[in-house]
């Protein structure tokens, strides 16, 4: 591989990133992409992400309520990029949404042995 097509996969790269993270994490859109576009794309990308978590945890979608959009979007600007997966996803979110108090803790499971006690 030449010098210059090393050069060009390197900026190439860059470039890719620098796009991912304006889609996933608000950076900058990079230069060359259209900012209305970037931003509409990114939020449509929240919204199927809300979408999905709302259907794997509904827990978390009813305890956001009425505030799910607002509360998810503000979720997802608080980090740098989406978890590996939806689960992740999904269980960060209601994670979220309990230190904020807007969640109840999970209900404790009782330990196997205690139903051996009187």
């Amino acid at each position: 591989m030449t010098d210059e097509m090393a050069a060009a996969q390197r900026r190439l790269a860059e470039a890719q990133g620098r796009l991912v993270a304006a889609l996933v994490a608000g950076a900058e859109p990079p230069e060359g992409f259209d900012p209305e576009r970037i931003r509409a794309q990114a939020s449509s990308l929240v919204a199927k992400r809300r979408s999905v978590v709302a259907r794997l945890r509904p827990d978390a979608a009813a305890a956001a309520g009425r505030d799910l959009a607002a509360e998810f979007a503000a979720y997802a600007r608080s980090r740098s990029a989406p978890p590996p997966g939806y689960r992740t996803d999904a269980d960060d979110f209601a994670a979220w949404l309990r230190e904020r108090g807007r969640m109840p803790d999970p209900p404790r499971k009782p330990r196997w042995w205690s139903r051996l006690l009187p």
